[in-house]
């Protein structure tokens, strides 16, 4: 059984004011020639298919066309679940009727979810999709307590595997954050204000193969467990990383061979350093059709600097100057966008107040967010 496993595509991602949407269009026709070209029996999307609850509509149409070409055209079944940035109700619209024609999509978590079943020369092959299930609404769909993101998922996967014989091969697609896995990404929101968010990589045991969504770096959290990271680069402290998918190969005793295939963006990301005189008349050619963040050393403004640069480097999307960048720890220019919610509003609190919040008022503050991230996800 060949499979591609990729995650994290942000449709309808808006990055320093550009929409990404031709970015990402141009990715995702590689990713759907790569499919046909490696002979793939299914594709795996493991959750943040959109950026955001209700996504624009060219997001909605650009996955439209990608699914509709696998399946479709190319007749390859796609299992897909929700992360934590999709809305699951809409992303699960007509499931009963899509997976009839081999689209298998996991929105809501649900108490009855079944495994999909796809058989190669060696029989069956059980993939079990958990799709992103935070406490409460695990709690409900359950019917019981369960208090954190590690009771969810131990929930989610216990109930898969009674209906998979224990000697079948399996593949679980889920959306978590794997202990040990390092820190979430500036371009990722956290799964969970206060309280753990992590789980642990031993309730994978028992697959051969665990396909990873939510972390944006493509990295192993065990020999079976990989992330594919997000579908392009976004942010800029992840100029570094490569941008990919995983093709795995499962053989009929369930061992994985695993090939990770780099895709090609229209633009990379990089970040640019210097005086002003310096960038402008020493113009690196190699960067003039990367996306740029430009840091100016200069100790004065420069008028109109942004616009002047424009024309060795027309794609920066930030501009900055590094006298400006504040002592660790304080709000610099930019820095909102490397920050969450609760340190934006304890730094501001702060500022104003003078003092930091109390264990009584960051409790507070923490069930606040959470309320206002839950009735983002049900809009």
């Amino acid at each position: 059984m060949r499979f591609l496993h990729t995650s994290d595509w942000h449709l309808g991602r808006i990055f320093h004011g550009l929409h990404l949407t031709e970015e990402q269009s141009s990715v995702l026709a590689q990713l759907v020639e790569l499919a046909v070209n490696s002979k793939v029996d299914a594709v795996l999307i493991a959750g943040d298919i959109y950026d955001r609850a209700v996504p624009p509509t060219q997001a909605v149409t650009l996955l439209d066309e990608t699914l509709s070409t696998l399946v479709k055209k190319h007749n390859i079944p796609v299992i897909m679940i929700a992360g934590n940035h999709d809305n699951p109700e809409r992303l699960a619209f007509a499931q009963s009727l899509l997976a009839e024609g081999r689209l298998f999509i996991y929105g809501p978590v649900q108490k009855d979810a079944r495994p999909v079943v796809l058989y190669d020369e060696f029989g069956p092959v059980y993939f079990a999709p958990l799709t992103y299930a935070d406490p409460f609404t695990a709690s409900n769909a359950a019917g019981l307590e369960l208090t954190s993101h590690e009771a969810a998922l131990r929930w989610q996967v216990e109930s898969m595997l009674a209906q998979i014989p224990a000697a079948a091969r399996k593949v679980a697609l889920a959306h978590v954050f794997l202990t040990g896995s390092g820190e979430s990404p500036d371009s990722e929101r956290p799964l969970s204000i206060g309280g753990a968010s992590t789980v642990g990589a031993e309730n994978f045991a028992a697959f051969d193969y665990t396909a990873l969504g939510h972390l944006h770096a493509c990295q192993q959290g065990g020999d079976k467990i990989r992330y594919s990271g997000s579908l392009l680069k976004y942010s800029f402290n992840e100029t570094d990383q490569t941008k990919g998918v995983h093709i795995v190969e499962l053989d009929g005793e369930g061992n994985a061979a695993v090939e990770t295939v780099v895709l090609k963006p229209t633009h990379e990301l990089a970040r640019l350093r210097g005086t002003f005189a310096d960038l402008l008349e020493n113009p690196r050619a190699e960067l003039r059709n990367n996306y740029l963040q430009v840091v100016l050393d200069d100790g004065q403004p420069v008028l109109d600097a942004k616009y002047r640069l424009e024309q060795a480097y027309p794609h920066i999307l930030h501009l900055e100057y590094a006298r400006l960048q504040n002592a660790a720890g304080e709000i610099t220019p930019g820095s909102h966008r490397r920050l969450g919610i609760k340190e934006l509003f304890c730094s501001f609190f702060e500022q104003v107040n003078d003092r930091v919040l109390d264990e009584e008022e960051e409790k507070i503050l923490d069930a606040v967010i959470e309320e206002a991230s839950q009735a983002e996800r049900s809009v």
